[in-house]
């Protein structure tokens, strides 16, 4: 498949995958008061800047800025299997949907808006399919599509790798990541790490926060 018919392919299942998100009725909005306290266990990893995930070993995730619908699939799929990771499954099993929202509304906290300039560095080709989705300098265009602007490199780098190898299932993202070389992996994972405004980790020690209206 050529790269200009996978793009055209990516942004037509986007915009199909959108009109499912409209269609779909809405569930309760997370209450971030009600997250921190469920999801405090999330801190262990995801509030240390320099953590590692081992065996094998890439940087946890910044969660801060992400889209809270993000969050909401990402943990969904954990606990149905569709993504491979043993303790992420084990604390996705135990929360419920509502649980999930409220956790990613405290995880999330304020979601990251595109400041609208020219990006960082370099354009690598592969990225133009990326764009589709997860915009110019990296920030998803919609909540269903993570930003990855700031992320950690390493870990873009073994999301992509996981699409690859089928570890994860996403209808949009494996047909992409399987027709990227490995050299183009390591180049689209750089330069969103390098994108503003970035995520960022979870502060451990957050001050009060206040309940979604």
């Amino acid at each position: 498949m050529s790269r200009s018919l996978l793009k055209a392919l990516v942004s037509s299942l986007a915009v199909a995958m959108a009109g499912l998100i409209i269609a779909a009725p809405a569930s309760a909005a997370g209450d971030p008061v009600r997250g921190k306290a469920l999801g405090y266990t999330c801190l262990g990893c995801h509030g240390i800047d320099t953590y590692k995930n081992v065996y094998p070993t890439y940087s946890v995730p910044k969660l801060r800025g992400q889209h809270a619908e993000y969050l909401v699939a990402a943990l969904k799929e954990y606990r149905d299997s569709e993504r491979g990771h043993a303790t992420m499954h084990a604390h996705a099993s135990t929360l419920s949907d509502q649980d999930m929202q409220d956790v990613a509304a405290y995880l999330s906290g304020t979601e990251v808006k595109t400041a609208g300039g020219a990006p960082a560095g370099k354009v690598p080709a592969a990225v133009a399919t990326c764009q589709a989705c997860h915009g110019r300098d990296g920030v998803g265009i919609m909540g269903m599509y993570p930003s990855l602007s700031g992320q950690h490199a390493d870990y873009l780098e073994h999301s992509l790798n996981d699409y690859r190898k089928g570890a994860r299932k996403n209808a949009i993202m494996a047909p992409f990541a399987t027709q990227l070389k490995p050299e183009e992996v390591q180049e689209v994972a750089e330069y969103f790490s390098r994108q503003k405004p970035a995520l960022q980790t979870v502060p451990r020690n957050e001050k009060a926060l206040t309940a979604a209206k």
